[in-house]
């Protein structure tokens, strides 16, 4: 009886085991494969639905922290063919929570019935989440995964560009502006923190948007820069896009024509011209010169704008003026060689290595070639034959607000001020701010009361096919206060349609944004009004 007990048990474990056995070779080996696969499955699946990229922010007056590009969760339909036993079934019941065909979701589940994972509606509504809930159909799954959220939508959008896919990446990734610039850092979940001040940026959105509209033009930009860091506090054009929905948006507004367009400037790069000769002591803003309204060099004939003809003039009157014919006259004074050597140092043949991407230089090849001549010189005293980007330009400006240095443009708070060169002296820099004060001075329309003002305009005809066509770009450059520059502002305004002068265009958006920072910043007067009784 014993060893029938034994005998017993002893059989009872032997199949115990030779089934654990079969089990674990079934799981192991004939199993083995299904998974290694749904496993490796469920982790992409994890990593999909988690996106660890780090914020971008901008700031305020207060340095507040100001997400402009964050993470969003939101839910997504998705469902497993390899769990659906009748396909045809969960078809017909899933067709009107996602807005497919019970024949095209069918399709979706036959065509790969060892999958894991086909997503079917990517941020779902509460709508379509509750749905699913209720029917509990099996293989379908709801899920939560992080988006790229732009709260501000289209505020600052060229200069923080999107996450998205395309042919160069198959995975979200930044596309343009700090989203692809930073992309690395960002991929790895560490924040960016921008100059940009939103107060300031979003009225100078506002500001540019009326522009375009009131004078029928194409498009537009607006930087806001403190002369003395370097720091940009405004970077804005139009048209922009909503990187919410940027497939919506035509591929020319993702670029962003501050850095990546060259224009010419026309009259408002006079005070460089002019900069060139008082440093090196070609003349001085009292030099007199005789305008008899035109001038030919090589066999072609420079005007004045309307036809004007100002006789004896100073050279700060023909700053005042925006006499061409003087400009050409100051160029010459300064030599060829020596005005060429200015423009380098103020920067127009070098990017200003910003950290934003696909950046350009301005183009004065022009003056480079070896069969240059006097004429090509003499137009780019008066800003055209010259191509400059707005954001290479603003910041050559600012050179007179900074006392003759050249400063590094930066928009990454995590930056430094930084020193490029000095372009010309101190005392250049205040011989020219005061030609262009006066300026303002005298044609009032960029006037400030109780503050001192500094800046210039400019009026560009387009080159197109080879010669210029009558289509214009209008351009303001300004500063203020005078006595200590707290801010350059540039406009410009591509293609208008309506008014053909900068003065009425332009400027009055000037001196709209500047009344508005030296409020926002609550910047004290530096000029004493005059009392009339």
């Amino acid at each position: 009886m014993k060893n029938f007990r034994f005998y017993a048990l002893f059989f009872i474990f032997v199949g115990l085991f030779g089934a654990l056995g079969v089990n674990l070779y079934n799981l192991q080996i004939l199993q083995g494969k299904d998974f290694v696969a749904k496993a490796d499955v469920m982790k992409k699946l994890a990593a999909e639905l988690e996106l660890r990229r780090g914020q971008i922010f901008i700031t305020d007056r207060f340095n507040a922290s100001i997400s402009v590009a964050l993470n969003k969760d939101e839910p997504i339909i998705f469902v497993a063919p390899s769990e659906i036993k009748d396909s045809q079934k969960v078809s017909e019941e899933l067709s009107g929570i996602v807005g497919m065909s019970a024949n095209e979701l069918k399709d979706i589940i036959d065509s790969n019935p060892e999958s894991y994972f086909r997503v079917l509606v990517d941020k779902a509504t509460d709508e379509q989440v509750n749905s699913v809930g209720e029917k509990k159909l099996e293989g379908v799954h709801v899920e939560t995964k992080q988006y790229r959220s732009y709260p501000y939508e289209n505020l600052a959008s060229q200069v923080v560009g999107y996450v998205g896919k395309n042919e160069e990446n198959p995975e979200p990734a930044g596309i343009y502006g700090i989203e692809r610039f930073y992309n690395d850092v960002l991929s790895q979940g560490e924040d960016v923190h921008l100059t940009i001040d939103r107060n300031i940026q979003s009225h100078a959105e506002q500001i540019l948007g009326k522009l375009i509209e009131k004078f029928q033009a194409t498009g537009g930009t607006i930087i806001v820069e403190d002369p003395k860091t370097g720091k940009i506090l405004t970077l804005t054009n139009k048209p922009d896009f909503n990187p919410n929905e940027y497939g919506k948006s035509r591929l020319q507004d993702f670029m962003n024509p501050a850095v990546q367009s060259q224009y010419e400037p026309g009259s408002v790069f006079k005070p460089l011209t002019m900069a060139a000769g008082i440093d090196t002591d070609a003349f001085t803003p009292d030099t007199e010169f005789t305008d008899k309204g035109s001038v030919t060099l090589n066999g072609k004939t420079i005007h004045n704008a309307n036809n004007k003809v100002y006789g004896k003039i100073t050279m700060t009157g023909i700053i005042e003026n925006s006499v061409n014919t003087g400009a050409v006259y100051a160029e010459q004074l300064v030599g060829h060689k020596t005005f060429y050597e200015y423009l380098k140092k103020f920067g127009f043949t070098e990017k200003t290595e910003i950290s934003l991407p696909e950046e350009i230089a301005g183009n004065i090849r022009n003056l480079e070639r070896k069969d240059v001549r006097a004429i090509d010189f003499a137009t780019v005293a008066f800003g055209q034959g010259a191509a400059v980007t707005p954001l290479q330009f603003i910041n050559a400006f600012s050179v007179f607000a900074n006392g003759g240095v050249l400063m590094r443009p930066y928009i990454n708070t995590n930056e430094e001020p930084s020193v490029v060169r000095r372009v010309i002296s101190e005392d250049t820099a205040k011989k020219v701010t005061s030609m262009i004060e006066s300026t303002v001075e005298k044609a009032k329309i960029a006037s400030i009361p109780q503050y001192r003002v500094a800046g210039k305009t400019g009026t560009a005809y387009i080159p197109e096919m080879g010669k210029y066509s009558d289509q214009m770009i209008h351009t303001f450059v300004g500063f203020a206060p005078v006595s200590d520059p707290k801010f350059v502002i540039l406009v410009k305004l591509d293609r208008p349609q309506v008014g053909e002068l900068a003065g009425l265009t332009v400027v009055p958006a000037f001196r709209e944004l500047s009344e508005y920072i030296l409020n926002y910043y609550n910047i004290a007067p530096d000029k004493a009004e005059k009392n009339i009784n």
